[in-house]
């Protein structure tokens, strides 16, 4: 089976491998985001912390568990 995404066309392994390769990539950024906040978070005692807006604290947590779902659906024995 082809996917075509407008003048490109890949076979469906192909597809699904780059799409398993950019959600694990996002998942692994916003881990990364959430880690380096934790680590050291900007408060007013430490204004040279690592400053990520609440709003985002709370939906990278969100943001990574539906990832982990998602990202099953494409994994294979040889991801």
């Amino acid at each position: 089976m082809s996917k075509r995404i407008g003048p490109i066309e890949l076979d469906g392994e192909t597809a699904d491998k780059i799409t398993y390769i950019n959600l694990r990539d996002y998942r692994a950024y916003l881990k990364k985001e959430l880690k380096d906040w934790k680590k050291n978070p900007r408060t007013d005692d430490n204004p040279d912390g690592v400053w990520l807006h609440p709003e985002d604290v709370s939906g990278n947590i969100i943001r990574i568990e539906a990832l982990n779902l998602i990202i099953r659906d494409f994994t294979t024995n040889d991801n």
